[in-house]
């Protein structure tokens, strides 16, 4: 196992520096930020930013992410544009020596809570969904702020978008998945890329748009679109934990064992009966995941690729990027540490 930290370049006031400081930390995770979605990310970007984060002393361990455009979950006449560019930028990342992409295939959202400042007994705050918040809320109201919603469309270009997706079922999801991966992962295996697709967050519908990366049957048709080594996927016990319906450890275990985890992201959250949950601290005894068993899973099957500690509380007085701060990723990269070397 690789420690690695999320870093969102030169504007983060997380800095390289900082990270350097916490123990043992090895990877940095980052993406180009200042390209259109859909653009192809030029040599010269990629070996920039690497430059900065070697210069730090840290490997550019995994891309998060390159982002899929939308024309190709929608299936639409021009996806085929839009892939040629994602394919190109392929290339590009492993000319640059970056060998695993995480990605994802959500329509319209990335992840999704109705607070990014739940009050915690602590008194330390984190991100947290409502599932009654959350029916209550309209993707269209003017006032609505929430991560992810509001930086790729305004108002007028979501409801256009969001009618588009009137007519995207989950098979017709699939379908366009399986277009995406059977143009891609052949690119990827010739370029020795890993692409590692993130799970829902949360894993089920909202706002009746289709999610489809969710659960073990989603992972059993995942890999019989390709049974390439390229196909596989990012761990996240925090998404995959906020159903009941999935089991954690015995899904880790199996897709361990056919060499498809190409990346793991690690967090604890608290979930309610109702779907609901909140982000606590990393601490098995602060959630509903069992991080001593995810671990050990990874040490049973000598896993050796990268994990970084996901969302964090906001700690200490800090301020920034919700989820994002220094301090309790610090702490939750400093507890995985202690867990992995106990098991050693």
């Amino acid at each position: 196992m690789k420690l690695s930290f999320r870093w969102f370049g030169d504007d983060d006031l997380v800095t390289l520096e900082k990270i350097r400081q916490i123990p043992n930390m090895s990877g940095i995770v980052s993406a180009i930020y200042s390209t259109p979605v859909g653009e192809v990310w030029s040599v010269e970007q990629i070996r920039e930013m690497k430059m900065k984060i070697e210069s730090n002393e840290f490997n550019l361990g995994v891309i998060e992410s390159v982002p899929v455009h939308e024309d190709i979950k929608l299936g639409n006449s021009n996806r085929d544009h839009w892939i040629e560019k994602y394919k190109q930028t392929i290339l590009n990342l492993s000319e640059c020596g970056v060998q695993t992409i995480c990605y994802n295939f959500m329509p319209v959202f990335d992840w999704t809570r109705t607070t990014l400042h739940h009050n915690n007994k602590d008194g330390s705050t984190s991100l947290a969904l409502s599932t009654e918040e959350l029916k209550k809320l309209d993707p269209l109201d003017e006032s609505l702020t929430l991560p992810g919603w509001d930086e790729s469309y305004n108002k007028d270009e979501l409801k256009d978008i969001l009618n588009k997706y009137d007519s995207v079922s989950e098979e017709r999801l699939w379908e366009n998945l399986t277009y995406f991966l059977e143009a891609v992962i052949p690119v990827a295996e010739q370029a020795r890329v890993k692409m590692a697709i993130h799970p829902d967050d949360p894993p089920y519908a909202i706002f009746g748009l289709p999610r489809i990366i969710k659960n073990k049957e989603s992972y059993e048709r995942l890999f019989q679109i390709s049974n390439s080594r390229a196909n596989g996927i990012t761990f996240c016990t925090g998404s995959l934990g906020a159903s009941q319906e999935n089991n954690l450890y015995e899904m880790l275990d199996e897709y361990l064992a056919l060499g498809r985890v190409h990346f793991m992201h690690v967090r604890n959250i608290l979930l309610h009966q109702d779907k609901s949950f909140e982000e606590t601290a990393h601490a098995s005894n602060y959630g509903s995941i069992d991080m001593v068993r995810i671990l050990s899973l990874l040490k049973k099957h000598q896993y050796t690729g990268y994990l970084r500690p996901d969302h964090g509380r906001m700690i200490f007085k800090e301020s920034g990027r919700p989820g994002y701060g220094l301090y309790d990723r610090a702490l939750g990269a400093s507890y995985l540490n202690g867990i992995w070397e106990a098991l050693s």
